[in-house]
């Protein structure tokens, strides 16, 4: 429309049934437009909302563990830490201490060693093995170079039944 004056700008908008809304008011001269400011309000909060929605925040999970848990009760952990990282979570496993417990740390430092090697490939190490108070923790977070994400819920599946069934036992006698 051009350049003209504010008083101008202001008469054509109300002839329209339009707000007058300053666009760069930096310039020289400042520049504006003619247009439904209600309108223009609700489709920013609309696309503010689409973006948040489709925005994945990633959440600190954690997975305790006990320096004398079992060997089935351990995997059972390592397979719930690979699906959370495959969700796309960090994780933090910890490993708690009870009483005179606190006097043997290799063992959880054993234990998180497991974990840290049951993770190559799937996760990143984002904080090393570490003691905070009565507890020694480790992070991981989703790696950068992860397998396709059927490769990771193909990991974090259980074994099938045929791998479940006990081997047949030959006669010794044939």
């Amino acid at each position: 429309m051009g350049i003209m004056p504010v008083r101008q700008a202001l008469l054509l908008a109300e002839e329209k049934n339009l707000d007058l809304a300053e666009v760069a008011p930096t310039a020289t001269p400042p520049v504006c437009r003619l247009l439904n400011y209600g309108k223009f309000r609700y489709e920013q909060t609309k696309k503010e909302r689409e973006a948040r929605r489709d925005h994945k925040t990633s959440d600190l999970r954690q997975i305790r563990l006990r320096p004398k848990i079992g060997d089935h009760d351990l995997e059972a952990k390592i397979r719930s830490t690979k699906k959370l990282l495959a969700e796309g979570d960090k994780v933090k496993v910890s490993v708690l201490f009870r009483g005179r417990e606190i006097t043997h740390p290799e063992i959880a430092f054993k234990l998180l060693q497991k974990v840290s090697t049951a993770m190559e490939g799937i996760a990143i190490v984002e904080r090393r093995q570490a003691m905070e108070g009565r507890m020694m923790t480790i992070i991981f977070a989703p790696g950068i170079a992860q397998p396709a994400k059927e490769a990771v819920k193909e990991a974090v599946k259980e074994p099938s039944k045929e791998t479940k069934k006990r081997p047949e036992v030959l006669d010794a006698k044939a």
